[in-house]
Protein backbone atom coordinates (compact mmCIF):
# COMPACT_ATOMS: atom_id res chain seq x y z
CA UNK A 1 0.00 0.00 0.00
CA UNK A 2 1.14 3.62 -0.33
CA UNK A 3 1.22 5.56 2.58
CA UNK A 4 -0.55 8.71 2.58
CA UNK A 5 -2.17 8.22 -0.83
CA UNK A 6 -5.62 7.83 -1.15
CA UNK A 7 -7.87 6.46 -3.39
CA UNK A 8 -9.26 9.58 -5.00
CA UNK A 9 -5.89 10.85 -5.94
CA UNK A 10 -3.89 7.73 -7.27
CA UNK A 11 -7.05 7.80 -9.61
CA UNK A 12 -6.55 11.49 -10.63
CA UNK A 13 -2.78 10.27 -10.99
CA UNK A 14 -3.72 7.25 -13.19
CA UNK A 15 -6.97 7.81 -14.85
CA UNK A 16 -5.78 9.91 -17.46
CA UNK A 17 -3.49 7.03 -18.63
CA UNK A 18 -5.89 4.17 -18.28
CA UNK A 19 -7.18 4.08 -22.06
CA UNK A 20 -3.88 4.30 -23.49
CA UNK A 21 -2.65 1.49 -20.80
CA UNK A 22 -5.33 -0.96 -21.24
CA UNK A 23 -4.43 -0.34 -25.90
CA UNK A 24 -1.21 -1.27 -25.10
CA UNK A 25 -1.65 -4.53 -22.92
CA UNK A 26 -4.05 -5.31 -26.25
CA UNK A 27 -1.60 -4.81 -28.57
CA UNK A 28 0.89 -6.53 -26.68
CA UNK A 29 -1.37 -9.70 -25.51
CA UNK A 30 -4.22 -9.89 -28.36
CA UNK A 31 -6.35 -11.18 -25.58
CA UNK A 32 -9.07 -8.68 -23.89
CA UNK A 33 -9.14 -11.10 -21.34
CA UNK A 34 -5.16 -10.97 -20.95
CA UNK A 35 -5.28 -6.95 -21.26
CA UNK A 36 -7.72 -6.53 -18.46
CA UNK A 37 -6.02 -8.60 -16.23
CA UNK A 38 -2.74 -7.12 -17.40
CA UNK A 39 -4.09 -3.27 -16.96
CA UNK A 40 -5.18 -4.08 -13.20
CA UNK A 41 -1.83 -6.05 -12.35
CA UNK A 42 -0.40 -2.42 -13.72
CA UNK A 43 -2.32 -0.20 -11.49
CA UNK A 44 -2.27 -2.33 -8.39
CA UNK A 45 1.40 -2.58 -8.88
CA UNK A 46 0.99 1.19 -9.28
CA UNK A 47 -0.44 2.03 -5.94
CA UNK A 48 1.64 -0.30 -3.68
CA UNK A 49 4.99 1.13 -5.34
CA UNK A 50 3.87 5.10 -5.34
CA UNK A 51 5.49 5.53 -1.91
CA UNK A 52 9.44 5.18 -3.88
CA UNK A 53 7.84 6.58 -7.28
CA UNK A 54 10.74 9.38 -6.86
CA UNK A 55 9.46 11.26 -10.58
CA UNK A 56 12.88 10.63 -11.49
CA UNK A 57 10.43 9.73 -14.91
CA UNK A 58 6.95 11.01 -15.80
CA UNK A 59 3.49 9.30 -14.27
CA UNK A 60 2.90 7.85 -18.33
CA UNK A 61 6.40 6.45 -18.56
CA UNK A 62 6.59 5.04 -14.98
CA UNK A 63 3.28 3.13 -15.40
CA UNK A 64 4.49 2.00 -19.23
CA UNK A 65 7.52 0.37 -18.07
CA UNK A 66 5.33 -1.40 -14.97
CA UNK A 67 2.76 -2.76 -18.22
CA UNK A 68 5.16 -3.42 -20.46
CA UNK A 69 7.26 -5.63 -18.21
CA UNK A 70 3.62 -7.40 -16.74
CA UNK A 71 2.85 -8.13 -20.42
CA UNK A 72 6.27 -9.35 -20.82
CA UNK A 73 5.95 -11.70 -18.08
CA UNK A 74 2.38 -13.02 -19.08
CA UNK A 75 3.77 -13.68 -23.10
CA UNK A 76 6.66 -15.67 -21.46
CA UNK A 77 4.29 -18.18 -19.41
CA UNK A 78 1.32 -17.88 -20.79
CA UNK A 79 -0.61 -21.18 -20.96
CA UNK A 80 -3.42 -20.68 -24.02
CA UNK A 81 -6.17 -23.03 -23.62
CA UNK A 82 -7.34 -25.82 -25.61
CA UNK A 83 -9.07 -25.04 -28.90
CA UNK A 84 -12.36 -27.16 -29.24
CA UNK A 85 -13.10 -28.61 -32.95
CA UNK A 86 -15.01 -26.65 -35.57
CA UNK A 87 -18.68 -27.06 -34.75
CA UNK A 88 -19.35 -27.98 -38.85
CA UNK A 89 -17.28 -29.67 -41.47
CA UNK A 90 -15.47 -26.72 -43.45
CA UNK A 91 -12.99 -26.65 -46.66
CA UNK A 92 -9.72 -27.70 -46.30
CA UNK A 93 -8.13 -24.28 -45.39
CA UNK A 94 -5.21 -22.02 -47.33
CA UNK A 95 -3.26 -22.27 -43.89
CA UNK A 96 -3.73 -22.68 -40.18
CA UNK A 97 -2.90 -19.71 -38.13
CA UNK A 98 -0.82 -19.81 -34.81
CA UNK A 99 -2.68 -16.88 -33.10
CA UNK A 100 -6.13 -18.82 -31.71
CA UNK A 101 -6.16 -16.64 -28.63
CA UNK A 102 -6.59 -13.51 -30.87
CA UNK A 103 -9.96 -11.40 -29.54
CA UNK A 104 -11.84 -8.24 -31.30
CA UNK A 105 -11.63 -5.08 -28.67
CA UNK A 106 -14.43 -3.09 -28.94
CA UNK A 107 -13.67 1.03 -30.28
CA UNK A 108 -15.26 1.94 -27.01
CA UNK A 109 -12.21 0.88 -24.71
CA UNK A 110 -9.34 1.35 -27.33
CA UNK A 111 -7.15 5.21 -26.28
CA UNK A 112 -9.50 7.13 -29.14
CA UNK A 113 -6.76 9.35 -29.84
CA UNK A 114 -4.45 6.63 -30.87
CA UNK A 115 -7.44 4.99 -32.96
CA UNK A 116 -7.34 8.51 -34.57
CA UNK A 117 -3.33 8.99 -35.43
CA UNK A 118 -2.54 5.22 -35.20
CA UNK A 119 -5.21 3.46 -36.77
CA UNK A 120 -3.09 0.61 -38.03
CA UNK A 121 -1.54 -0.07 -35.27
CA UNK A 122 -5.12 -1.36 -33.41
CA UNK A 123 -6.22 -3.29 -36.30
CA UNK A 124 -6.77 -7.21 -36.33
CA UNK A 125 -3.69 -7.52 -38.70
CA UNK A 126 -1.14 -5.63 -36.87
CA UNK A 127 -2.23 -6.98 -33.48
CA UNK A 128 -1.76 -10.61 -34.76
CA UNK A 129 1.32 -9.80 -36.23
CA UNK A 130 2.93 -8.53 -33.22
CA UNK A 131 1.72 -12.01 -31.37
CA UNK A 132 4.12 -13.73 -33.67
CA UNK A 133 6.80 -11.40 -32.66
CA UNK A 134 9.19 -12.16 -30.16
CA UNK A 135 7.84 -10.75 -26.62
CA UNK A 136 11.09 -8.33 -26.43
CA UNK A 137 10.69 -7.90 -30.06
CA UNK A 138 6.98 -6.75 -29.72
CA UNK A 139 7.48 -4.65 -26.73
CA UNK A 140 10.51 -2.45 -28.76
CA UNK A 141 8.72 -2.37 -31.77
CA UNK A 142 5.26 -1.10 -30.02
CA UNK A 143 7.45 1.69 -27.47
CA UNK A 144 9.20 2.84 -30.49
CA UNK A 145 7.30 3.22 -33.60
CA UNK A 146 3.87 3.49 -32.16
CA UNK A 147 4.38 5.31 -29.07
CA UNK A 148 7.69 6.84 -29.94
CA UNK A 149 9.10 6.52 -26.73
CA UNK A 150 12.53 7.70 -27.27
CA UNK A 151 15.20 4.48 -27.83
CA UNK A 152 17.11 5.38 -24.23
CA UNK A 153 13.43 5.73 -22.80
CA UNK A 154 12.91 1.96 -24.23
CA UNK A 155 16.26 0.91 -22.98
CA UNK A 156 15.62 2.16 -19.11
CA UNK A 157 12.13 1.06 -19.38
CA UNK A 158 12.89 -2.28 -20.71
CA UNK A 159 16.60 -3.04 -18.93
CA UNK A 160 18.54 -3.17 -21.79
CA UNK A 161 21.35 -1.09 -23.78
CA UNK A 162 20.59 1.50 -26.45
CA UNK A 163 22.76 -1.35 -28.92
CA UNK A 164 20.25 -4.03 -27.53
CA UNK A 165 17.06 -1.99 -28.26
CA UNK A 166 18.34 -0.77 -31.73
CA UNK A 167 18.55 -4.23 -32.39
CA UNK A 168 15.87 -5.38 -31.34
CA UNK A 169 13.64 -2.80 -33.25
CA UNK A 170 15.26 -3.37 -36.64
CA UNK A 171 14.78 -7.26 -36.32
CA UNK A 172 11.20 -6.57 -35.81
CA UNK A 173 10.87 -4.38 -38.47
CA UNK A 174 12.48 -6.93 -40.48
CA UNK A 175 9.41 -9.67 -39.27
CA UNK A 176 6.95 -7.27 -39.97
CA UNK A 177 7.81 -6.06 -43.18
CA UNK A 178 8.16 -9.71 -44.94
CA UNK A 179 5.08 -10.30 -43.07
CA UNK A 180 3.07 -7.67 -45.16
CA UNK A 181 2.46 -4.97 -41.82
CA UNK A 182 5.03 -2.65 -42.90
CA UNK A 183 3.30 -0.43 -44.96
CA UNK A 184 -0.38 -0.79 -44.56
CA UNK A 185 -2.72 0.47 -47.95
CA UNK A 186 -4.31 3.28 -47.20
CA UNK A 187 -8.31 2.59 -46.48
CA UNK A 188 -11.48 4.80 -46.00
CA UNK A 189 -11.12 7.10 -42.93
CA UNK A 190 -13.59 5.69 -40.26
CA UNK A 191 -16.88 7.07 -40.61
CA UNK A 192 -16.37 8.47 -43.59
CA UNK A 193 -19.16 7.86 -46.37
CA UNK A 194 -16.98 5.59 -48.01
CA UNK A 195 -16.71 3.10 -45.27
CA UNK A 196 -20.34 3.99 -44.61
CA UNK A 197 -21.29 2.31 -47.91
CA UNK A 198 -19.06 -0.32 -47.97
CA UNK A 199 -20.25 -1.32 -44.82
CA UNK A 200 -23.47 -1.05 -45.90
CA UNK A 201 -23.37 -2.94 -49.06
CA UNK A 202 -21.51 -5.54 -47.26
CA UNK A 203 -24.68 -6.10 -44.10
CA UNK A 204 -27.24 -6.38 -47.01
CA UNK A 205 -25.38 -9.29 -49.11
CA UNK A 206 -24.14 -11.19 -45.67
CA UNK A 207 -27.77 -10.83 -44.16
CA UNK A 208 -29.15 -11.96 -47.67
CA UNK A 209 -27.01 -15.18 -47.36
CA UNK A 210 -25.56 -13.68 -50.88
CA UNK A 211 -22.28 -15.42 -51.05
CA UNK A 212 -21.55 -13.72 -54.68
CA UNK A 213 -22.75 -10.44 -53.65
CA UNK A 214 -19.87 -10.75 -50.34
CA UNK A 215 -17.64 -11.81 -52.43
CA UNK A 216 -17.97 -9.46 -55.21
CA UNK A 217 -16.92 -6.96 -52.11
CA UNK A 218 -13.70 -8.23 -51.03
CA UNK A 219 -10.10 -7.67 -52.61
CA UNK A 220 -8.25 -10.43 -54.75
CA UNK A 221 -5.89 -10.86 -51.82
CA UNK A 222 -8.80 -10.68 -49.01
CA UNK A 223 -8.33 -13.50 -45.85
CA UNK A 224 -11.23 -14.76 -43.27
CA UNK A 225 -9.96 -15.70 -40.47
CA UNK A 226 -11.58 -17.39 -37.31
CA UNK A 227 -9.99 -17.27 -34.06
CA UNK A 228 -9.76 -19.19 -32.27
CA UNK A 229 -10.24 -21.81 -34.74
CA UNK A 230 -7.20 -22.27 -36.90
CA UNK A 231 -8.52 -21.82 -40.34
CA UNK A 232 -7.72 -19.61 -42.43
CA UNK A 233 -9.26 -18.69 -46.16
CA UNK A 234 -7.04 -16.29 -48.91
CA UNK A 235 -8.88 -14.99 -51.78
CA UNK A 236 -12.46 -14.95 -52.79
CA UNK A 237 -12.64 -18.03 -53.96
CA UNK A 238 -11.60 -19.88 -50.95
CA UNK A 239 -13.74 -17.26 -48.84
CA UNK A 240 -16.84 -18.23 -50.90
CA UNK A 241 -16.31 -22.02 -50.58
CA UNK A 242 -16.32 -21.49 -46.96
CA UNK A 243 -19.30 -19.42 -46.92
CA UNK A 244 -21.39 -20.91 -48.51
CA UNK A 245 -20.66 -24.20 -46.16
CA UNK A 246 -21.19 -22.51 -43.00
CA UNK A 247 -24.99 -23.52 -41.69
CA UNK A 248 -26.61 -20.05 -41.52
CA UNK A 249 -25.55 -19.93 -45.20
CA UNK A 250 -26.35 -23.10 -46.15
CA UNK A 251 -29.33 -23.77 -44.32
CA UNK A 252 -30.72 -20.41 -46.09
CA UNK A 253 -31.49 -19.69 -42.32
CA UNK A 254 -33.02 -16.19 -41.50
CA UNK A 255 -30.15 -13.54 -40.54
CA UNK A 256 -30.21 -10.67 -38.82
CA UNK A 257 -27.26 -8.39 -37.68
CA UNK A 258 -26.23 -5.62 -35.23
CA UNK A 259 -23.60 -2.69 -35.92
CA UNK A 260 -20.97 -2.33 -33.49
CA UNK A 261 -17.15 -1.22 -34.45
CA UNK A 262 -14.03 -3.33 -33.54
CA UNK A 263 -10.48 -2.38 -33.49
CA UNK A 264 -11.67 0.69 -35.56
CA UNK A 265 -13.70 -1.20 -38.22
CA UNK A 266 -17.16 -2.19 -38.59
CA UNK A 267 -18.05 -4.80 -36.74
CA UNK A 268 -21.69 -6.99 -36.75
CA UNK A 269 -22.91 -9.14 -34.27
CA UNK A 270 -24.99 -12.13 -35.90
CA UNK A 271 -27.80 -14.00 -35.38
CA UNK A 272 -29.56 -16.65 -37.35
CA UNK A 273 -33.76 -17.73 -36.81
CA UNK A 274 -33.94 -20.34 -34.48
CA UNK A 275 -37.38 -22.92 -34.73
CA UNK A 276 -39.18 -20.75 -32.00
CA UNK A 277 -38.60 -17.46 -34.21
CA UNK A 278 -36.11 -15.69 -32.24
CA UNK A 279 -32.82 -15.30 -33.05
CA UNK A 280 -29.45 -17.00 -31.70
CA UNK A 281 -25.76 -15.57 -31.77
CA UNK A 282 -23.45 -17.14 -33.99
CA UNK A 283 -20.75 -14.91 -34.32
CA UNK A 284 -18.87 -11.61 -34.56
CA UNK A 285 -17.60 -10.51 -37.53
CA UNK A 286 -15.19 -8.11 -37.97
CA UNK A 287 -14.03 -6.47 -41.53
CA UNK A 288 -10.97 -4.60 -42.55
CA UNK A 289 -10.84 -2.44 -45.78
CA UNK A 290 -8.38 -1.38 -48.47
CA UNK A 291 -9.01 1.15 -51.04
CA UNK A 292 -10.33 -1.54 -53.42
CA UNK A 293 -12.65 -3.43 -50.87
CA UNK A 294 -12.73 -5.31 -47.72
CA UNK A 295 -9.40 -7.14 -47.52
CA UNK A 296 -10.06 -9.17 -44.00
CA UNK A 297 -12.98 -10.63 -42.56
CA UNK A 298 -12.57 -12.09 -39.10
CA UNK A 299 -14.87 -14.37 -37.38
CA UNK A 300 -14.89 -14.65 -33.30
CA UNK A 301 -17.05 -17.00 -31.19
CA UNK A 302 -20.29 -14.93 -29.17
CA UNK A 303 -19.99 -16.53 -25.81
CA UNK A 304 -17.04 -14.57 -24.73
CA UNK A 305 -17.07 -11.36 -27.08
CA UNK A 306 -20.61 -10.48 -27.00
CA UNK A 307 -21.12 -9.25 -23.54
CA UNK A 308 -17.78 -6.54 -23.88
CA UNK A 309 -19.60 -5.25 -27.07
CA UNK A 310 -22.85 -5.10 -24.92
CA UNK A 311 -24.46 -7.31 -27.30
CA UNK A 312 -27.36 -10.07 -25.98
CA UNK A 313 -26.96 -13.29 -27.26
CA UNK A 314 -30.29 -13.65 -28.56
CA UNK A 315 -32.92 -11.25 -30.19
CA UNK A 316 -36.65 -11.92 -29.83
CA UNK A 317 -38.49 -12.29 -33.00
CA UNK A 318 -39.29 -9.52 -35.84
CA UNK A 319 -37.14 -6.35 -35.92
CA UNK A 320 -35.19 -5.47 -38.89
CA UNK A 321 -32.70 -7.35 -40.74
CA UNK A 322 -29.63 -4.44 -39.89
CA UNK A 323 -29.53 -2.73 -36.69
Amino acid sequence: MAPGVDEQTFRALTEPYRAELRTHCYRMLGSMYDAEDALQETLLAAWRGLAEFQQRSSVRTWLYRIATNRCLNVRRSALRRPVAPLPFDAPEPTRHGEVSWLQPCPDALLDPQQVLTARASVELAFITLLQQLPPRQAAVLVLRDVLEFSAAEVADLLGLTPVAVKAALQRARERLSRHGGGHPEPEPEPGSPGERGLSERFARAFAAADVDAVVELLTDEAWLTMPPWPHEYHGRAAIGEFLRGIPAFRDRAEIRLQSVRANAHPAFGCYSRRADGSFRATGLLVTTYGPDGISALAHFPPAENFPRFGLPLALPPGGATLS
